[in-house]
C-alpha cells in the first residue's frame, strides 16, 4: 500500500501594501495546491509602508473570505523560521516578469540553504495581473487614477480614504 501524499502547508509571504488582484490570483490558485495556505504579511522595516500591518491583515482577511483553507497572519524575521514555527513545507511565490525571477531565485536558494526541507513553488502571474504591483497601484491612486479592477473594491476605498486624509 502506497503512503498517503504529504500534507502541504504553504506560506505566501509578502508585504501586500496593499493586496492587489494579482495577489488574489496567486492566492486562489495556491489554495487549490495546498491543504492550508497561510498568507503571511511581512513587517519589513526596510520599506516605509503605506498601510500598517494590522490594516493589511484586515484587508487580506476580507479579500480571502471565500477560501476556507486560507488564513492570514503577520510575521517578522526570517521566513524559514516562521515557516518552521507554522509547520509549513512550501513557500508560494508569484512571478510577473523575468525581473521578478532573478530576485525570487536568490531568495529561494537562500531559503533552501537555511532549511533544505522547505520547498519554493513559483506561480506565473495570469495575463490579466502580470503588470499589477502594489507600488504601481499606490502611485496611480496617489495621482488620482482609477484603481478599480486592480484591487478589491474595499481596498480601493481604503486607498481613497487614506490619500484624502493625507491631503488635508
Amino acid at each position: 500500500m502506497a503512503a498517503p501524499p504529504p500534507r502541504i502547508i504553504a506560506i505566501y509571504p509578502g508585504s501586500f501594501d496593499p493586496i492587489t488582484n494579482g495577489h488574489l490570483d496567486v492566492i486562489a490558485r495556491g489554495s487549490r495546491l495546498a491543504e492550508k495556505l497561510i498568507v503571511a504579511v511581512l513587517g519589513n522595516q526596510a520599506k516605509q509602508p503605506f498601510f500598517r500591518i494590522q490594516e493589511r491583515v484586515e484587508m487580506i482577511q476580507e479579500a480571502v473570505h471565500p477560501y476556507s483553507n486560507v488564513e492570514v497572519d503577520a510575521f517578522d524575521g526570517l521566513l524559514v523560521d516562521y515557516a518552521s514555527h507554522r509547520g509549513a513545507n512550501l513557500i508560494l511565490r508569484g512571478i510577473r516578469a523575468v525581473s521578478d525571477y532573478e530576485m525570487e531565485l536568490q531568495m529561494a536558494l537562500m531559503n533552501r540553504r537555511l532549511n533544505p526541507r522547505l520547498e519554493t513553488v513559483f506561480l506565473l502571474a495570469s495575463e490579466e495581473a502580470s503588470f499589477i504591483s502594489s507600488h504601481l497601484v499606490r502611485e496611480v491612486a496617489s495621482l488620482g487614477g482609477d484603481v478599480s479592477g486592480l484591487v478589491p473594491a474595499a481596498v480601493a476605498m481604503r486607498l481613497k480614504k487614506r490619500l484624502a486624509a493625507k491631503s488635508v
